[in-house]
């Protein structure tokens, strides 16, 4: 739906339709094409070399590649429950998780994210990217194809980080998200162990990794605990600063990407664009009310200088006011005529509409069921304005340094050292 407003700023929604999918299939079909026809040249698309197989499932496209059943991997695996939090602190333990995996050189079950459902880390993202950083393999393909003969039922463990001589039971399947994420794939546990061992890698910190390595293969040796199934994350939260350009691997799914870049076309029809978000619901203007002086609240660590500065309520709750002057500086820095709004609760578009009237700027956010889109066009934006305190503006921080994109954050100067890149640069467009 178009609505203009006094014929100088536009704010458009674009709700999210079924519909969309067919424009998926249509452009996933031409893509794995090309990619068939073209198997001996080099790929331009690191992506596209997954776009073989085009199927339809619950109204999401999926695109992968024929595979090989996969082989057992005697150097061991690593099983965890990704249940803290929606996707933001889900995707910090990710990370952490893979370069804890990378650390005792076993191989990571790449586990669901877990909503209100279990849904495929494939689903998301794209499997094979991640290999060149560490050995993966999906949860399905594991369950399906290895644990049958290597980790069958009756002896099955399940560990579980807490005092080893506490009373407290370790169980791996108490309470919502844990046994609903196991329950997703029939997994009951035979036995539980509790560890108090070290979980929080650093990528490429050679010393500190081996001694993790060694902690753990003393009390868990891989000839007779194969299979490592942890009760959560072996990661902390908020992650480690070390373990961020980890995030590099993670490729956007082809059906997720081509929805978005759909979205992306009607709403700015290739004209540069800066992309916002703004956390402004009750639970989270509730969290934001005693935050000041504290050194490390959830994602804050990312945009401030934890021995220098605390955390304060504008970077967590930012003022109207400074959202609209720090949004008009970013789109007259970088010559936008294009706004992207993504927002919890509330988007402040008419507040926008009378500030930028003036620079003749067109508005948009997306009326979607799918965070994910929204972490797309803001990830794929020309300039993008974080909330500091929020692991999903982290997701997309991380997603745009690893492409060497310009950010920052409510609170904290265009150009801040701590938080951008540097001078803005004009991006070819692909």
């Amino acid at each position: 739906m178009l609505t203009t407003f006094n014929n100088m700023v536009k704010i458009e929604q674009f709700p999210t339709k079924k519909t969309s999918v067919y424009f998926c299939c249509a452009f996933f079909l031409f893509s794995a094409c090309t990619v068939v026809s073209n198997a001996n040249d080099s790929a331009s698309d690191d992506d596209a070399t997954e776009a073989v197989i085009i199927h339809e499932a619950e109204g999401r496209v999926k695109v992968g590649l024929a595979k090989e059943k996969p082989t057992w991997d005697p150097r061991g695996y690593i099983l965890f429950c990704p249940c803290m939090g929606r996707f933001g602190n889900q995707a910090e333990h990710y990370v952490g998780t893979l370069a804890f995996a990378k650390a005792l050189d076993r191989t990571l079950v790449l586990a669901p994210f877990r909503t209100y459902q279990n849904v495929g880390f494939e689903d998301y993202f794209l499997v094979e990217p991640l290999k060149q950083y560490h050995r993966v393999i999906s949860m399905g393909d594991f369950m399906e194809y290895l644990a049958p003969q290597h980790w069958p039922v009756g002896k099955r463990r399940g560990y579980c980080y807490m005092q080893v001589n506490s009373e407290s039971v370790c169980d791996l399947k108490a309470g919502n998200p844990f046994g609903p994420f196991w329950d997703g794939f029939h997994i009951d546990f035979d036995e539980t162990l509790k560890f108090e061992l070290p979980i929080y890698a650093q990528d490429g910190n050679l010393p500190q990794n081996r001694q993790i390595k060694a902690a753990w293969d003393e009390r868990f040796p891989v000839d007779e605990h194969p299979v490592l199934a942890l009760r959560g994350a072996p990661a902390p939260f908020p992650m480690l600063e070390v373990n961020r350009q980890i995030q590099q691997y993670f490729h956007w799914a082809p059906g997720i990407f081509a929805e978005a870049k759909g979205y992306m076309g009607q709403m700015f029809k290739g004209d540069k664009y800066v992309a916002i978000h703004l956390r402004t619901g009750i639970d989270w203007e509730r969290a934001c009310r005693d935050v000041a002086g504290i050194r490390r609240y959830m994602a804050s660590p990312q945009c401030h200088e934890l021995d220098k500065e605390a955390t304060n309520r504008e970077m967590c709750y930012p003022p109207v006011k400074h959202v609209l002057e720090h949004t008009r500086n970013a789109l007259q820095k970088i010559g936008a005529k294009q706004l992207f709004i993504a927002t919890d609760k509330h988007s402040y578009e008419e507040e926008f509409k009378k500030d930028l009237k003036s620079l003749k700027v067109s508005v948009h956010r997306l009326s979607s069921d799918l965070p994910m889109i929204d972490l797309v066009i803001m990830g794929e934006a020309d300039f993008f304005i974080g909330n500091c305190v929020s692991s999903f503006s982290s997701f997309v921080k991380r997603y745009r340094d690893a492409r060497n994109k310009p950010s920052t954050f409510w609170n904290r100067a265009l150009d801040d050292p701590m938080t951008s890149i540097g001078e803005y640069v004009a991006y070819k467009r692909t």
